[in-house]
């Protein structure tokens, strides 16, 4: 607990918190009620998992199994309930959901806690453009749950019922930034570092000598992207570079992009979203190169689930998503800080 700041469960921080609290309790329900009446199937997923996920940024909580013989091995809190969603839909599942806790380390602030609740769905055979559409739907309807007409954050303010803006993340950094993001991806899929570098300098961001080309597509999204997002109306920032979407399949229309979608309000990312990548081979590949820029930036790694790709070669295509439920409940209710709407919020010691 920081010094001076009274806990979450003081009475008087609590009686400040609950009404926020309730309107969780109330989207919470609705959302599941809607899931289920489209024929969705509500699953739980454990916690623990071989692998937490190949992305490079990702950062998990791990945790070790002992045997009954006292031998040991590795465990991780899963830092999202993909994995094992998309083992299910290689199982038969069709269209499924799953609201629940996940993990993240090195995540705290006003818009992240280290464990939070994710709703993710999928759905087998139906196109990336409905998921958008589910996402877009759910946060009109969190809105109305809240008896919220607009959300508000930092000053920013957007109507979630207002026709979403669609744009493309490299309309965006050509919009905001002044940089012509596709110049600097190739046909395959890879990244230019030293045509990004070139393109940033240009539009005065400050770069470093060993930044790669993802640090810099990193900088310029949060700096000059980022806050222009979702303002007046939600937006659906789409198709990014395939080496910044390691689980999505590339577009059909643009090798060089793949079939993901972030949605913002009032500048916040609330959603995550893709047409998923159901070719293992290329899938393994996109987590080695993962690794490799995770052991570059942090010095270590997490293993490679072999028993996800081996459902992802039967896996059916799918779209899915996954949302940041404690951040919607947030803008819905009008709370200016994630651990407002979380009931037993991690303190600080």
């Amino acid at each position: 607990m920081t010094a001076g700041k009274s806990p979450w469960w003081a009475p008087h921080v609590h009686a400040d918190r609950r009404s926020f609290l309730l309107a969780r309790g109330r989207i919470r329900d609705a959302f599941r009620q809607d899931f289920t009446e489209g024929g969705f199937l509500e699953v739980e997923c454990g916690a623990l998992q071989v692998s937490p996920g190949n992305e490079a940024h990702l950062h998990a909580f791990a945790t070790e199994r002992i045997g009954t013989d006292g031998t040991s091995a590795p465990l991780y809190l899963h830092t999202s309930p993909e994995f094992a969603c998309k083992k299910l839909l290689a199982a038969g599942e069709r269209k499924i959901f799953f609201l629940g806790p996940v993990y993240r380390n090195r995540e705290r602030g006003p818009l992240h806690a280290s464990e939070f609740t994710m709703l993710e769905w999928y759905r087998a055979d139906e196109p990336y453009s409905v998921v958008i559409d589910d996402t877009l739907r759910l946060v009109r309807h969190a809105a109305g749950i809240a008896g919220n007409t607009m959300f508000r954050f930092r000053g920013r303010v957007c109507d979630p019922h207002a026709p979403a803006e669609r744009i493309s993340v490299a309309e965006a950094f050509r919009r905001f930034a002044g940089i012509d993001l596709l110049a600097t991806l190739t046909a395959e899929g890879g990244a230019d570092r030293d045509a990004l570098a070139a393109e940033s300098m240009r539009a005065e961001v400050k770069i470093a000598d060993d930044d790669s080309w993802s640090d810099m597509f990193s900088r310029v999204l949060t700096e000059r992207v980022e806050p222009q997002l979702g303002i007046g109306a939600p937006t659906i920032l789409d198709e990014y570079p395939r080496v910044e979407a390691a689980l999505a399949r590339a577009a059909a229309h643009d090798t060089r992009v793949a079939e993901r979608f972030e949605l913002y309000v009032c500048g916040v990312e609330i959603a995550n979203g893709f047409g998923e990548l159901t070719d293992a081979s290329e899938q393994r590949q996109r987590f080695q190169d993962e690794m490799r820029e995770k052991e570059r930036v942090y010095g270590h790694t997490y293993p490679i689930d072999e028993d996800f790709l081996a459902a992802l070669a039967i896996m059916p295509q799918a779209s899915g998503v996954a949302l940041g439920f404690d951040r919607l409940v947030m803008l819905a209710t009008g709370a200016e800080r994630i651990d407002q709407v979380i009931w037993t919020p991690a303190t600080d010691r």
